[in-house]
């Protein structure tokens, strides 16, 4: 990468990421008196899905702890975990608090705080402010692109680039959280398109483990017109209908099924008109998802009388499941001093292959935020003084080097560069049609997966590297097309339908199916159970994603 006038950090933790859980995660390392940098690939307090728009918390009151819990665990189909479903619940009631003593004014209700959603804008401004005032130190506009290891295995600190200095740095840190989001493919939905995959690919190739991964189709509603905002809740009150005005029903005991938009767009147009709202539904809506009639204002359509066109937004693992995998309650990972929060680690614990979609998943920020904040304090006050001071090596491959220069006998550094952009459009291709994603099948699957290794090998070329922009695009088309692979492999391994991985050849859930999938591996792809009632695990079994396999027990 750049490296002139590079710029040259330490700290105790570093922490990836911009959005609550990355906040949460610093404040909770600077409490235990260590020094602390985060940096951003944006501007923290305003990138980010969290930033975007409002949110639902999963924050109930004590007394409805059981029925959330028990909800939630039903919603993840025996794949989410009661004991992890109950420390977030906790974890996140008792921390709401805080962020009132911070400054942010949730609404009163009787005197009382009614802590159940956020003003998403507020609420990272909030944290932003906080995080200063107790001395974190923030790096906007500085992607992380890699991670670097100690001779140990250890994790040893990060690089990346600073857009607005056009420059590189390095932050040596005796431990680091990557709490820099899931992947939403840059499909546009509001505030994922910083959400590219980086953490995990920088994950997997220090040595870390994916788990859930076929969990990473999640779609979402939008205005057609103006595809971008995905509030599904104001849907619940529509109706929906056909080109021609046909209605097309799209409900089952009264409740939205999910199922119906995914099915009826791929027969053709889908309208909607919310004629379902009473005049209670509308006041609410209207200010808690204020953003979801933006564009209808902008286009001077009045929702509620005229149908308008719909479609769905992939948000990948944003909304979905998949992501780094946790190894114990501090959200470490299987690299020693690496931790991971939100949506850059799996939440198969809270959700099973079910989305968290809003509230379940500001939570799991909330909580795992803390806990991965607190344990990489914990292990970087065990290293000592001299922590920094370890030799230390980047990790960064596709997009940053050329592996395949280095294997060839006789490399030129003037070969011709990939391009980024049409990477980034191939993967596209293969992951938002609904065909492909939402309605899978094994001859699908290898299909795209063939196609997806035919990018995989481009993107082992050389990066163009001219600037910090060049540098960043090339790294994250890289990502894009590493996430595309592990999301795919794993679902094609999953044989049956289970929450939102459906498998059209495997239509029914199937009770022996009940492990995790955890996957990894950049130019061999590998797969392994991880069964749920047994501590069995089993070494990956190296494949290739054109003739797949999987471990045996």
């Amino acid at each position: 990468m750049l490296t002139e006038n590079e710029l040259h950090l330490s700290a105790d933790v570093l922490v990836i990421g911009g959005g609550p859980a990355a906040a949460w995660a610093a404040w909770a390392a600077a409490s235990q008196g260590v020094k602390v940098i985060i940096v951003d690939k944006g501007f923290l307090g305003t990138s980010g899905a969290a930033a975007a728009s409002g949110n639902g918390i999963m924050a109930p009151s004590p007394e409805n702890w059981d029925k959330v819990l028990s909800e939630r665990y039903r919603i993840g189909k025996n794949l989410a975990n009661s004991r992890w479903i109950e420390r977030v619940i906790e974890k996140t009631w008792l921390s709401l608090p805080l962020v009132e003593s911070w400054g942010y004014r949730f609404p009163k209700e009787d005197g009382e705080s009614v802590r159940q959603s956020y003003y998403g804008p507020e609420y990272m401004r909030v944290l932003r402010k906080n995080l200063l005032r107790v001395g974190v130190q923030i790096f906007d506009q500085s992607p992380a692109l890699e991670l670097l290891l100690a001779d140990d295995g250890s994790v040893a600190g990060a690089r990346g680039v600073q857009r607005q200095h056009h420059r590189s740095y390095t932050v040596r840190a005796g431990a680091v959280v990557l709490a820099n989001g899931g992947c939403a493919f840059l499909s546009k939905a509001l505030g994922c398109n910083t959400n590219t995959g980086d953490g995990l690919l920088m994950a997997v190739e220090a040595g870390g483990e994916l788990s859930s991964m076929e969990a990473s189709n999640h779609y979402a509603i939008s205005t057609a017109f103006n595809a971008t905002v995905t509030r599904g809740v104001p849907f619940g009150w529509a109706s929906y209908s056909d080109e021609a005005g046909n209605d097309l029903g799209g409900y089952v005991d009264g409740r939205r099924d999910p199922s119906f938009l995914p099915n009826a767009l791929l027969k053709g147009s889908v309208y909607a008109r919310l004629d379902k709202a009473t005049p209670e539904v509308k006041a609410v809506i209207e200010k808690s998802h204020f953003i979801a009639f933006l564009p209808y204002k902008k286009a001077d359509i009045d929702p509620y009388t005229e149908r308008v066109p719909v479609t769905l937004i992939l948000e990948g693992t944003v909304r979905g499941t998949g992501g780094i995998r946790l190894t114990d309650d501090s959200c470490g990972t299987k690299v020693p001093g690496l931790y991971a929060a939100g949506d850059a680690a799996s939440r198969e614990f809270l959700a099973g292959l079910a989305s968290g979609g809003g509230g379940p998943n500001a939570a799991w920020a909330i909580s795992t935020g803390q806990w991965a904040g607190v344990g990489a304090a914990t292990f970087a006050k065990s290293l000592g003084a001299q922590a920094n001071e370890r030799v230390a090596r980047p990790t960064g491959q596709v997009g940053l080097r050329s592996p395949m220069a280095r294997r060839s006998p006789s490399p030129s550094p003037s070969s011709e560069t990939f391009d980024s952009e049409a990477i980034v459009r191939g993967v596209q291709d293969q992951m938002f049609p609904l065909e492909k994603n939402y309605l899978r099948s094994e001859q699908g699957l290898l299909d795209s997966l063939a196609k997806l290794e035919t990018l995989w090998q481009q993107v082992q070329g050389n990066p163009k590297q001219d600037t910090v922009r060049d540098v960043e695009f090339s790294r994250r088309a890289a990502a894009l097309t590493a996430v595309a692979r592990w999301a795919y492999f794993s679902a094609l391994h999953r044989t049956e339908t289970r929450s939102e991985h459906i498998r059209m050849d495997y239509p029914e859930t199937d009770p022996n199916q009940g492990y995790y999938q955890a996957t990894g591996g950049l130019d061999k792809l590998w797969v392994r159970r991880d069964w749920i009632k047994d501590a069995i695990a089993t070494p990956p079994v190296q494949t290739s994603q054109t003739t797949p396999s999987v471990s045996k027990l």
